[in-house]
């Protein structure tokens, strides 16, 4: 199954499901990434961390190993 950590910048995802346990998951929940998300990665740092995505109308930074926790299905290319 495909992680947010494996979108493209300039494409655009839907959340399927959560990975993770206990207070990573929560974090993550709590961030507004949850089941049904749209969500669209804008920039990746040089080495790759952190993500920058938009969700919800709000930027927001994740880690690689945060990212990897995050399901998704409906890759696509982003509209401008």
């Amino acid at each position: 199954m495909a992680t947010l950590r494996d979108v493209k910048v300039g494409e655009s995802c839907t959340v399927s499901k959560l990975n993770g346990a206990g207070a990573i998951k929560r974090r993550i929940m709590d961030m507004g990434l949850t089941k049904g998300t749209h969500v669209s990665v804008h920039k990746v740092a040089p080495l790759g961390d952190p993500i920058e995505v938009t969700i919800r109308g709000y930027e927001l930074s994740l880690r690689k190993d945060e990212a990897d926790c995050i399901e998704v299905t409906d890759i696509a290319k982003a509209n401008a």
